[in-house]
């Protein structure tokens, strides 16, 4: 499962460099990791309507290279993992060359909201979200 956003770099996000400040590319993973959610229909608002919220406890960016002011990027977000953890994968595209410039990944667990415990596999609500997706999917492509 995929996912994929357009953003246009604002000046507000960059340095005086013109450079994009490195905290922003998780702001980048977000937004991307948002519209993958959104498709299988467990977003942040599914999650905690559901009794679960779904912390990032790891994140990883390799910055190979910058990213500036102006510059149009496409940011893939693609789920890895599902069964204990979240594990979402990213790439950072310039939009024009195609040339990759960012890659990093995040992991999220669940926490039953009730009493904050820590969930070691993935509660059902989420397994049955993917398999509805995955449903939905083969049935249009008949």
């Amino acid at each position: 499962m995929q996912a994929e956003v357009i953003i246009d770099i604002p000046f507000h996000d960059v340095d005086s460099m013109e450079v994009v400040w490195h905290g922003h590319y998780l702001k980048y993973f977000e937004i991307a990791r948002c519209q993958l959610l959104d498709q299988f229909d467990y977003n942040y608002c599914q999650m905690r309507d559901s009794g679960y919220a779904w912390p990032v406890i790891e994140s990883h960016v390799r910055y190979a290279h910058g990213i500036v002011f102006a510059q149009k990027i496409r940011v893939v977000a693609t789920l890895k993992e599902w069964q204990n953890r979240l594990k979402i994968d990213y790439q950072i595209f310039d939009l024009s060359t195609q040339k990759r410039l960012t890659k990093g990944y995040t992991i999220q667990v669940a926490v039953r909201i009730s009493d904050r415990e820590l969930c070691f596999v993935s509660p059902p609500v989420l397994l049955d979200r993917l398999q509805a997706w995955d449903q939905f999917q083969a049935e249009k492509a008949l």
